[in-house]
């Protein structure tokens, strides 16, 4: 791992006056991160609980009863795949535009967000979030229905005409669509864009990266899912497509393929030959993947086993590994960058700059640990 390292150490050195531009979207939420209580030693002072099993076995004594479970609010923030991921781009210097459930006027959470970014485009209100945080992870009990204002008309309306549209997409090095499942007419949104967009773009010797976040599409069905995987496919005529998982969202995604739990890499394997698009990256708590070109790629994560803040450490997973993609960084140092990102974020309860990420790597290729 040393030397995955100092490898990735010093490709950021060569790339860190990087001038990228990313647009993405679709969804936003108000994050409330919460701790549940397990016993009240006073007014002031609680134990929590701290597994998800331990809060399992609480609802299942009181079947057919009834409890009640007292919810802290440790932290409002800002929440959503697509401002997470920004965010944490943000931090990396880059050029972006977010497009997505943001309010009008932006909500406060999203205000420093929208301060940094190039531009901002609101589609709706955001979201509700209460992320529920426990040592061995976390619950998010979302409240959506605002997302169904999110069309393909309503982008339209809002960003502007597919020429425009086409236009934005032709000067960024990626464009990002997070947050399938609970955007309902994401598919809708995606099929707009080729069919109306993808013919007004430009044919670029490399072409942008489309990075993709399902976010947990266990509710939807077999027949959406399939489907929003072949629209995945079909973005490959004009992008390098990228599709990011947890490790339950991929075995869910071989599920609906019908393709056999086999461990980790085969089954990441097998679902990207499915796929047929340029990326798979698949994240698990204590390591990260990919697939690119038909080539396996591993690398161990800085496991932290009592983490500050969990919620959003996919994200930004996604960012550092998407940003070393659109440096330019071969498939190594893209998910070695990903954890760190990752590593540092679930410490700290925030982004890293690109100067921190740079010096968490190194840290941990001297020290051997965080």
């Amino acid at each position: 791992m040393q030397d995955k390292l100092n490898k990735l150490y010093s490709s950021l050195e060569s790339e860190k006056n990087h001038k990228l531009s990313m647009i993405i979207g679709l969804d936003g939420f108000v994050d409330e991160i919460v701790h549940l209580v397990d016993k009240r030693l006073d007014f002031e002072r609680f134990d929590r609980i701290t597994t998800m099993a331990a809060l399992g076995e609480r609802i299942t004594r009181a079947a057919g009863l009834s409890t009640n479970i007292e919810m802290v609010p440790t932290q409002m923030k800002l929440g959503g795949n697509g401002p997470i991921y920004s965010n944490a781009l943000l931090y990396y210097g880059v050029n972006l535009t977010y497009i997505g459930a943001i309010g009008d006027p932006v909500h406060p959470v999203f205000q420093d967000m929208a301060d940094k970014s190039q531009k901002t485009y609101s589609l709706s209100e955001p979201g509700h979030t209460d992320a529920l945080e426990f040592d061995d992870g976390k619950i998010m009990m979302g409240k959506i229905t605002v997302l169904n204002e999110i069309t393909w008309d309503k982008f339209k309306q809002v960003v502007g005409s597919p020429a425009e549209i086409a236009a934005m997409i032709d000067g960024c090095d990626l464009f990002g669509m997070e947050n399938w499942t609970m955007v309902p007419y994401m598919s809708q949104i995606w099929k707009g864009l080729i069919a109306e967009v993808f013919p007004l773009l430009k044919d670029r010797s490399q072409k942008p990266l489309a990075f993709f976040d399902l976010a947990d599409p266990e509710k939807r069905t077999k027949e959406d899912i399939l489907e929003a995987m072949q629209l995945i496919g079909k973005f490959e005529d004009k992008f390098r497509a990228v599709l990011g998982l947890n490790e339950k969202e991929l075995y869910e995604i071989a599920d609906v393929f019908d393709i056999k739990h086999d461990g980790l890499e085969n089954t990441t394997k097998e679902v990207y030959k499915k796929m047929g698009i340029y990326c798979l990256v698949v994240h698990p708590v204590k390591e990260a993947c990919c697939v690119i070109d038909g080539n396996y790629y591993q690398v161990d994560g800085p496991y932290c086993e009592k983490p500050v803040l969990t919620t959003g450490a996919g994200d930004n997973f996604n960012a550092g590994f998407c940003l070393g993609q659109a440096l330019g960084l071969d498939a190594q140092d893209s998910i070695t960058l990903g954890v760190c990102t990752s590593g540092f974020y679930v410490r700290n309860a925030k982004s890293p700059t690109y100067a921190e990420v740079m010096n968490f790597a190194k840290t941990w290729a001297t020290d051997g640990k965080i």
